[in-house]
């Protein structure tokens, strides 16, 4: 259960949803996405709820809020294509010719770095990676305003999820795609985030717009989600929590891992 949560999500905006389990982070993702009706409150899209509208509105706003879950396996088809899996979207919204969706499943393909010889492919042939990659490519190829990722790089290993936030981090700076990043992963969010807000027992513990306010935090949450952060080498001992807190290069350069 979530309760008295108010977030407002600008263009070209990436906010970390960041707490532990049972914070409620999945909860108010499903809320976003128009999976589960909240009790009271609303779900905002360009002014419109997405709760109270006509059908004709609520399918128009679905088409603006798109999600990349963190198995990327079982969130996919496995007898479709890739080519199927990530023109789904263009096939529910948009009225394209053979033509017209070929190009956009090439263009997408393109953006998230996998070759157009992938289209014909199925999902058991590709790696966790490149799988997710399809994923945030059928995220992404109806142009919606926002990308809810739910652990989107949680299931990866190392050098993927460093590829992944990367792929994440150019859509955002070329489409000025907005996402809300739910993660348990304080690196990954500080690497991609613009802001990161806390949550605790479905409580909103805190918001913060600088890495600086997150460190300064009084609130116990927020003090255990740094301290519960364990280093990549634990042989030279637990990380240092200023080290969380990187420079522009090191996050280009891929440091947070």
């Amino acid at each position: 259960m979530v309760k008295d949560i108010s977030i407002t999500l600008e263009a070209g905006q990436c906010i970390g949803l960041l707490g532990g389990s049972g914070a409620g982070k999945s909860t108010l993702g499903k809320i976003m996405l128009g999976l589960q009706r909240p009790q009271s409150g609303s779900v905002l899209i360009h002014g419109k709820d997405l709760y109270t509208s006509d059908k004709r509105t609520k399918k128009q706003l679905r088409k603006h809020v798109q999600a990349v879950f963190q198995d990327c396996y079982s969130s996919v088809n496995s007898r479709m294509t890739a080519a199927q899996i990530i023109s789904e979207p263009l096939d529910n919204f948009e009225r394209l010719s053979s033509r017209e969706k070929t190009y956009r499943i090439c263009e997408a393909l393109d953006l998230v770095g996998l070759p157009t010889s992938a289209m014909n492919k199925l999902p058991k042939e590709f790696s966790g990676g490149q799988l997710q990659r399809i994923s945030i490519a059928r995220a992404m190829i109806s142009n919606p305003s926002v990308i809810v990722l739910d652990e989107a790089v949680s299931s990866l290993d190392v050098a993927n999820q460093v590829h992944i936030i990367s792929v994440l981090r150019d859509l955002k700076a070329q489409r000025d795609m907005s996402y809300i990043f739910i993660t348990h992963n304080l690196k990954a969010a500080f690497a991609l985030c613009d802001r990161w807000t806390v949550l605790d027992q479905g409580s909103l513990c805190g918001s913060f717009s600088t890495k600086a306010e997150m460190k300064a935090s009084e609130e116990s949450a927020v003090k255990q989600l740094l301290d519960a952060s364990l280093s990549t080498r634990p042989e030279l001992g637990a990380i240092r929590k200023d080290r969380y807190f990187l420079t522009d290069t090191e996050q280009r350069e891929g440091a947070w891992t």
